[in-house]
């Protein structure tokens, strides 16, 4: 019954750390334009922020 939020990858990860690309599979992104609706927890933002410059982050009711 938690929030969820809508991910959305909007750049492409090549040429980026490694660390942020497994970030991103992580999270079920794998391809440009890509969309993902998960719960929202801390573990989930936590990943979220270290990407944020790749992402679109939306909440979803």
């Amino acid at each position: 019954m938690g929030n969820k939020l809508k991910i959305t990858l909007l750049k492409s990860p090549i040429g980026r750390p490694e660390s942020h690309k497994r970030t991103l599979k992580a999270l079920g992104l794998r391809r440009l334009n890509q969309t993902v609706v998960k719960e929202d927890n801390p573990s989930l933002r936590g990943m979220i922020q270290k990407v944020d410059y790749l992402l679109k982050v939306e909440n979803v009711e």
